[in-house]
């Protein structure tokens, strides 16, 4: 009698299963692709009061160049992570386009973080290397992070965008890093 009620038991359990399957049902359609803009940003958490960071913060000028290294930094990360159904990089030819676009901003880019590291105390390497880790952290995190970085190449690669200041970094890890503007006096 157990035997049968255990076979009962698994034919019922099967059906269920199968009955919850979506065989042939049609897929999601893709998003419609939206117009270049620099509106791709994830949400980024509230600066601590201003008494908080007034002698660790950084000005608008620093803040920039901190920034358009952050954009390429995570540019990067997305070039080699999301990936085409292939298994190629879907985002090669794109940032390549980025490279030659930007090539002068960021070799002086290059050499401007280089002196807000000297007078922020900041290790280039390291500060590179943590953008990197917490980018990478993002990818099996948010559903949003190869479309996110789609539309920041889109919006750096637009004709409006004539400068890489003008594009802010998928993700702002300013806040993460002790990175924040100076409060307005």
């Amino acid at each position: 009698m157990i035997k049968k009620l255990s076979q009962a038991a698994i034919l019922v359990a099967g059906l269920l299963a199968v009955g919850g399957c979506t065989l042939n049902q049609a897929q999601t359609a893709a998003p419609v692709a939206k117009a270049a803009a620099p509106d791709y940003q994830a949400p980024v958490p509230p600066n601590p009061p201003a008494a908080n960071i007034r002698a660790i913060c950084y000005n608008a000028a620093d803040l920039a160049v901190v920034r358009a290294r952050m954009v390429q930094q995570e540019l990067v990360v997305a070039t080699l992570q999301c990936q085409n159904p292939g298994g190629s990089r879907a985002f090669e030819a794109l940032y390549g386009s980025f490279i030659r676009k930007y090539q002068a901003e960021l070799n002086t880019n290059a050499r401007a973080i280089s002196e807000v590291a000297r007078r922020k105390r900041l290790n280039v390497d390291v500060f590179v290397t943590e953008v990197a880790n917490r980018t990478a952290q993002r990818a099996p995190a948010d559903r949003e992070f190869c479309s996110r970085n789609k539309r920041a190449l889109d919006w750096a690669l637009d004709p409006k965008a004539t400068s890489l200041a003008q594009v802010p970094p998928p993700y702002d890890l300013g806040p993460e890093m002790n990175i924040f503007p100076c409060p307005a006096q």
